[in-house]
């Protein structure tokens, strides 16, 4: 059975061909709208996927770039059909969560059609994966961050694990998080052991697929901060984005060695980090000890 394409990814699939054969023609992006008779503008927003291209514009350009290959063409003019296919307007694109960074929508609009999600996390239990009560206590904790911007991160959020949770049986999602993840009880014990309960629950049900980095490890690691991975299709070479953040700036990176980089990272993490039974088995005793503490108020 062929894989159904979404438009966001048919979209891509046609700017990164069309960005990848202009450089490789060794052609500017202002060379291209002279020769097209389009602005400079027109040009950019297409190759950053902020608009899609017409097939009727689409077929002159391919020439122009040199693309030759009939195969090649009507897979692209093919994508094109279906990048511009019309959608309904999505919750990230509504005027109230315009306080998101670029990246950010980028990235939610690629974590809503990716068939494989992987996650390195040092600090937090990763956004979608977060429980309201953990979600507050974490974002409002930060004095930098405007209270109209916590807002919209939160309900954001919220929105991005209800869309999650309704994928997890045709997404494959697996997260390697630090000891350290697990330790920092966010938002008090009572809070943390009902996180930590809904993060036990989907590893258990194999819903998704959960590694711990020990303290103990005992082998040397790549610096790695924290970020997510996104693979958009199981056909296509290369199909992942990179999303990164650092509390003060954030980033989306498609570019093919940094991606492959990240991918090969992350198996090496995957591979070091406690199995998924052991993970579990650490959970549960974790659990234990901050119910225990809710209970007789002891420390977490």
């Amino acid at each position: 059975m062929a894989e159904v394409i979404s438009p966001t990814v048919a979209r891509r699939r046609v700017r990164l061909a069309l960005r990848e054969a202009r450089e490789a023609a060794d052609l500017t992006q202002l060379q291209v709208a002279e020769e097209m008779e389009w602005s400079l503008s027109k040009v950019i927003r297409i190759e950053n996927g902020d608009v899609s291209i017409s097939p009727n514009d689409l077929r002159p350009l391919l020439s122009y770039l040199g693309i030759k290959d009939r195969a090649v063409i009507n897979g692209l003019i093919a994508d094109a059909k279906v990048a511009r296919t019309r959608q309904h307007v999505m919750w990230w694109q509504r005027p109230e969560f315009r306080d998101m960074t670029d990246p950010l929508r980028r990235f939610i609009e690629f974590e809503s059609v990716a068939v494989t999600i992987r996650v390195y996390s040092i600090l937090y239990i990763p956004g979608p994966l977060q429980i309201p009560e953990y979600a507050a206590a974490l974002t409002g904790s930060f004095d930098e961050i405007p209270e109209q911007r916590i807002d919209v991160l939160l309900q954001a959020r919220q929105l991005r694990r209800e869309a999650l949770l309704t994928r997890l049986a045709s997404v494959r999602y697996s997260a390697v998080l630090d000891e350290s993840v697990f330790m920092r009880s966010i938002g008090g014990a009572e809070v943390f052991a009902k996180q930590l309960r809904e993060l036990h629950d989907l590893a258990e049900r194999g819903l998704i697929h959960l590694r711990m980095l020990p303290f103990s490890l005992g082998v040397p690691i790549a610096n790695n901060a924290s970020f997510d991975l996104l693979t958009l299709s199981n056909t296509d070479e290369h199909n992942e984005v990179l999303y990164r953040e650092n509390g003060m700036t954030d980033e989306l990176i498609e570019d093919r060695n940094a991606t492959a980089k990240h991918l090969y990272r992350f198996n090496q993490l995957w591979h070091v980090a406690n199995d998924e039974n052991d993970t579990i088995e650490f959970l549960e005793r974790r659990i234990k000890n901050l119910e225990s503490a809710v209970t007789h108020g002891g420390k977490t």
